[in-house]
């Protein structure tokens, strides 16, 4: 499946000394180095096309552009995939609901969602993978789960069995009541009959009456949402067989974290003995006026409705960097307003050739980015100094600056 147009971010280790970069690790609950390498392997969750592209799916998504950046502007190399989940229950639900195909439905939010991206101006995966694309790749992860025993049918649907790995919960470190709690929330069946354990997931669901499927040597029907990342992981980042590990980062938001890359990691663990990622990063959710942003309340902030509105990209990306991704976070149209007027300013000082002093800035960005994505501090050192220029404070290097600030911060004229 296509992406988005291309961008480039320029390599600056020559004129810029980077910080070993730190990341929050969900697994450890630590910050941990990130290892320098000349190629990094980075797997990001995408989304399910029946509602794109709100505030909560474009912090995430700024996330790791913003990492995207900064390790390409070290020197390195990232081998970025994304999937998106172009078959699964809400969009089939949608679909329903609004009396359209399904599958026109997920090409209409998909292409939303690039040309969301492309007003962001968020770099591109390497490989954007679809669900149903991957079916083979899919169909090849289970035939290996099955061979090392960790599959089980339940009237034809195959599932997979999470006893079989001692690791299970080490990402979550949840309790096993709030295992089945959250399993029920976010599409599990832990109630179903037949399971060996409540958290054992599905990987092959038969086609169901009125649905889509597709053929595969497990029956016809169609894939369970972990596997599909798991499979398009393991393939498309070509993983290093010396390594530790198979990837360098798994990265979504928060509500991933269990169950989809607990199951992930775990299907990972059970078809190469390896640990899935060094890194298991995860956004923050944004929640609307002091209440939580979801589906289910119909209070979702669209990216496209505030393009339209005539917000600029930027000031979004600014909006949400004023907030480190950690964090749980609200959102209200202050915020914007408060952004546009910051961004307003950093693009006024920008045009001129008479800035404030800029070395001592462009070390404080590449440092504050370096340790876990600090934005909030990047932000307050940017407007200081844009203050400072407004003022008249001048011996600065205004191409210099603003090369690093487009490269690192995603910031478009």
């Amino acid at each position: 499946m296509k992406a988005w147009g291309p961008l480039t971010v320029k390599d600056l280790s020559a004129s810029i000394v980077f910080p070993q970069i730190h990341l929050s690790d969900t697994a450890s609950t630590s910050k941990k180095l990130l290892t320098k390498k000349p190629k990094y392997r980075m797997y990001v969750c995408g989304i399910t096309p029946y509602d794109a592209t709100h505030l909560g799916h474009a912090a995430t998504y700024l996330t790791f552009d913003l990492l995207h950046r900064l390790l390409l502007a070290t020197g390195s190399e990232v081998n970025y995939v994304q999937n998106i989940t172009d078959i699964d229950e809400p969009l089939l639900e949608r679909a329903v609901r609004d009396g359209v195909q399904w599958d026109e439905l997920a090409a209409d939010q998909i292409e939303l969602f690039r040309q969301d991206m492309t007003a962001l101006n968020v770099i591109p995966p390497t490989s954007y993978m679809g669900a149903i694309e991957s079916i083979p790749l899919v169909t090849l992860a289970i035939d290996k789960l099955a061979h090392n025993k960790t599959t089980y049918e339940i009237e034809n649907d195959m599932y997979f069995s999470v006893n079989h790995d001692g690791k299970f919960g080490s990402i979550s470190h949840l309790s096993k009541s709030e295992m089945v709690e959250l399993f029920s929330q976010r599409g599990g069946d832990p109630a179903l009959a037949g399971k060996k354990d409540s958290l054992d997931c599905l990987i092959w669901m038969q086609q169901r009456p009125n649905e889509p499927g597709w053929p595969s040597a497990h029956g016809f029907g169609r894939p369970g949402w972990h596997i599909e990342c798991t499979a398009i992981a393991m393939e498309f980042l070509k993983p290093d067989a010396h390594e530790e590990t198979l990837i360098d980062i798994q990265g979504g938001g928060s509500d991933l974290i269990f169950p989809h890359h607990e199951m992930c990691s775990s299907q990972a663990r059970a078809i190469s003995g390896k640990e899935l990622a060094s890194h298991y990063v995860h956004a923050g959710m944004i929640g609307l006026d002091g209440e939580k942003m979801s589906k289910s309340k119909g209070n979702l902030v669209f990216v496209s409705s505030l393009l339209a509105s005539g917000a600029d990209p930027f000031a979004i990306r600014w909006a949400l960097m004023r907030d480190h991704y950690r964090s749980e976070r609200m959102w209200n149209s202050e915020r914007l307003v408060q952004a546009e007027k910051e961004v307003a300013r950093l693009r006024q000082v920008l045009k001129s050739k008479t800035v404030a002093p800029t070395q001592a800035l462009e070390i404080d960005i590449v440092k504050f980015l370096s340790d876990d994505l600090d934005t909030p501090s990047v932000v307050n050192v940017i407007n200081n100094w844009v203050e400072a220029s407004l003022s008249g404070k001048s011996g600065g290097d205004h191409q210099k600056i603003r090369a690093t600030i487009q490269n690192l911060l995603g910031f478009a004229s």
